[in-house]
């Protein structure tokens, strides 16, 4: 439903705005799902039965702001590689649609706006996201230097439950139970994004770009289950520093056993398996979301 609404906003919009929605990714609303849930888990945890609806509105524009900015920086850092990629050939800036310097300047200006919209919860929530964009700006870069960038991203990602965490409380001094939600979502990050890797293993190989898909290879499926244990057991842990409700166990546990079954039945020499389970991850933020609901009722 929400990539349907995301598209139709897209290919209905002015031919003038409808090559920077694409830019900022409007038409595939999976990665900001992604980035936005394990903030929502913390906003929740944070605020106990009654979440400040305000609180809730703020921390998901932003989140689609700054992942809009994100996107924007890092097709212009991949324009060349976006070019000699299939699946990317298309997109705004590789494709020539837009220029530079126009791109940089719709980034600079969502990650402003962001900033001025999370200040609205509390000035400390816009400090903190303003000191993840300097990684953020980093991250293109990491497919050419490191040879692991997913991990780089996955700490990136997950600054986001220490946003959604501040905008509730308004500190930055963090209990426990946050960095246990932040390993739950870096974890959960290694994972799809390992998956959605996959996707242009072949290409990474010949342009030279690291990649997730390329450092495990054959035993990929072996590291995602890894992966798996520690980002449920960091949300587990997490839960278990409060007083949250049996409920919350219950239903993370459901949550690992719909997990294991996205890793077991990906094809991952199949682009379009790997696409669709990635898009499937979200389902996992949600209900890990609906966990962390529950358990403040039981």
């Amino acid at each position: 439903m929400l990539h349907k609404i995301s598209t139709g906003v897209v290919t209905k919009s002015p031919d003038s705005a409808r090559a920077y929605l694409l830019l900022m990714r409007l038409d595939r609303p999976t990665g900001y799902v992604l980035y936005l849930l394990p903030g929502l888990w913390a906003v929740v945890l944070a605020s106990g039965r009654r979440p400040d609806l305000l609180t809730v509105v703020v921390v998901a524009v932003a989140a689609v702001l700054v992942r809009g900015a994100a996107c924007a920086v890092n097709d212009v850092v991949d324009r060349e590689v976006d070019a000699r990629v299939a699946r990317t050939v298309s997109r705004p800036v590789a494709s020539g649609t837009i220029s530079v310097g126009n791109a940089l300047l719709f980034a600079a200006a969502q990650a402003v706006v962001a900033l001025l919209i999370l200040a609205v919860a509390n000035v400390e929530t816009a400090l903190v996201a303003g000191a993840s964009y300097p990684l953020i700006v980093a991250y293109p870069y990491m497919k050419r230097i490191f040879f692991w960038p997913t991990a780089f991203l996955a700490l990136v990602m997950s600054v986001y439950v220490l946003i959604g965490w501040t905008a509730v409380t308004g500190s930055v001094d963090y209990p426990l139970e946050v960095y246990c939600l932040y390993t739950g979502g870096a974890f959960w990050t290694l994972i799809h994004d390992a998956i959605y890797s996959h996707q242009d293993k072949e290409y990474d190989r010949n342009i030279g770009v690291k990649s997730s898909a390329l450092l495990f290879g054959e035993a990929t499926k072996v590291w995602l289950a890894i992966f798996g244990v520690v980002s449920v057991g960091g949300v587990l842990w997490a839960g278990s520093q409060t007083s949250i409700g049996w409920a919350f166990y219950l239903i993370v546990v459901g949550a690992a056993i719909f997990l294991s079954y996205l890793v077991v039945r990906v094809d991952l020499d199949d682009p379009k398996s790997c696409w669709d389970t990635f898009v499937a991850n979200t389902y996992f933020g949600w209900i890990i979301l609906a966990a962390v609901v529950a358990g403040q009722f039981t």
